[in-house]
C-alpha cells in the first residue's frame, strides 16, 4: 500500500487509532479487535524498505534537532513499529521535550496537532475542537469535556542537541 490508513476503534471504555503503513493488520480497544486486509495491486516491500532507510537519519530513533521543537507550538512525528504507525507531537519547554500521541483522549480521532502546530495558551496545549486545555509537562487535561484524563505519552530523549524516541513500543521515529 502506497499511503498510510488510519483506523481507530472505538468501544464504550477505550479507543485506539493507529496508522497503517501495510495491506492487512489488526486493531485493538478493550475487548474489541478489528481485522482488516487490502488489495494493493502488488507492492514492493523491499523497495519501501529502501525508500524509508534512504529517507531517514542514519539513526532511526532520531525525531529532531532540539531547536527545531517548538515552544509556543508542537511538532508532528510518527513512531513506527514494523509497518504501523501512531502520529505524535513534541513540545519544547526550554531544554525538556515531551511527546504524546496526537490525539485528544475525549474524541481519539481528533489531532492536536494538524500539521501547523497546535495551539499553546501559557503552559497548556489546547485542543483545537473542544478547548481541551493539557498541562504540557505532564498531558493531564486540566479543562474540558476530558477533564481529568491524561494524554498518551511517548517516552523521547535529548541527547546532544538532538530530540530521540525511547519509547520501547516502537522502533523507529519519522518526521511528517
Amino acid at each position: 500500500m502506497s499511503d498510510p490508513v488510519d483506523v481507530t476503534v472505538d468501544t464504550d471504555d477505550e479507543s485506539s487509532s493507529v496508522r497503517v503503513h501495510d495491506d492487512d493488520g489488526e486493531v485493538e480497544a478493550g475487548d474489541a479487535t478489528v481485522r482488516f486486509s487490502f488489495s494493493a495491486g502488488g507492492s514492493d516491500d523491499a523497495a519501501d524498505e529502501a525508500d524509508r532507510n534512504d529517507a531517514g537519519d542514519a539513526d532511526p530513533r532520531h525525531i529532531a534537532a532540539l531547536d527545531a521543537v517548538p515552544s509556543d507550538s508542537t511538532l508532528v512525528f510518527e513512531a513506527r513499529d514494523g509497518r504501523r504507525g501512531v502520529e505524535c507531537i513534541l513540545h519544547r519547554a526550554g531544554d525538556a521535550v515531551v511527546a504524546w500521541k496526537n490525539a485528544c483522549p475525549h474524541q481519539p480521532e481528533v489531532p492536536l496537532d494538524r500539521g501547523r502546530g497546535a495551539t499553546v495558551r501559557g503552559d497548556r496545549l489546547v485542543c483545537h475542537k473542544h478547548g481541551a486545555q493539557f498541562e504540557r509537562e505532564d498531558g493531564v487535561c486540566t479543562h474540558g469535556p476530558c477533564a481529568g484524563d491524561v494524554l498518551d505519552g511517548i517516552s523521547v530523549s535529548v541527547r546532544d542537541g538532538d530530540v530521540y524516541l525511547t519509547d520501547d513500543r516502537f522502533e523507529r521515529a519519522e518526521r511528517r
